[in-house]
């Protein structure tokens, strides 16, 4: 059954027109009045929803009903990443949702190549939020991951240590000697009843030696996914892969 974000509310009796994308989705697959299709808002469960009307370019549906389903993993990771090039970070948060992240957090590092400020700032947060919704259709997920506005790794540290953040963990992705291997501190946060933890990983090139320091002095925690450097984007994957789906 095909699936689509909605932006606005869900409840079971609300008559709306599908988003301008999902209603051409909707034409293109030549669906028809009275044919169901399932919606979701993002904040949980999904709705099942029937055709009423079919416009030129315009689809009416009304919910019929809500399902209290839920696909998220047991453990909630909030990546915090420098920005890669190109359209490296498009890719990512598109497997990054797919695979369970629960929030993205994009940083300008000394090291990355991007830099955003202001309106193009913005403008690239809602692009990457759109990433996510288009990869909850695909995915099945109903709560949608948090794609926050840029920020410097100094913006997010400050933030961080004004936070109340309990049952948390903070791990830097590092190739550091005295750093444990991620498998190992999953297995430490399995026993301690951790429900989240914050990933923090560089763009290309790592994080400089000083920001490392900053991100140590904030009570993160080195991590390393073996004796290979990866990619930037390869690491951030290779780092859910283990916490979210592990």
């Amino acid at each position: 059954m095909p699936r689509f974000y909605c932006s606005s509310p869900l409840s079971i009796g609300l008559t709306l027109e599908l988003p301008a994308g999902a209603a051409r989705h909707v034409q293109v697959l030549r669906m028809q009045p009275e044919m169901t299709l399932t919606l979701f808002d993002g904040e949980g469960g999904e709705c099942e929803a029937v055709i009423v009307r079919m416009g030129k370019s315009s689809v009416t549906v009304k919910v019929t009903a809500h399902h209290a389903i839920e696909r998220e993993a047991k453990l909630a990771v909030h990546l915090a990443l420098g920005v890669p090039a190109n359209e490296r970070m498009d890719w990512l948060v598109e497997k990054a949702t797919e695979l369970g992240v629960a929030s993205i957090q994009p940083l300008m590092t000394e090291r990355g190549v991007l830099r955003l400020a202001g309106e193009r700032a913005e403008k690239k947060q809602a692009h990457w939020q759109g990433i996510a919704h288009a990869a909850c259709e695909q995915s099945g997920r109903n709560r949608a991951p948090q794609i926050h506005v840029v920020k410097t790794l100094s913006e997010y540290l400050a933030a961080q240590k004004n936070a109340t953040l309990e049952n948390t963990t903070r791990v830097i992705l590092s190739l550091r000697e005295d750093s444990k291997t991620l498998t190992a501190q999953l297995q430490a946060l399995s026993s301690n009843g951790c429900e989240a933890v914050f990933v923090l990983s560089g763009a290309e090139g790592g994080l400089s030696p000083a920001e490392e320091s900053k991100a140590l002095a904030a009570g993160y925690q080195p991590a390393t996914l073996g004796n290979r450097v990866l990619r930037a984007e390869t690491a951030a994957i290779a780092a859910l892969v283990i916490l979210a789906c592990g």
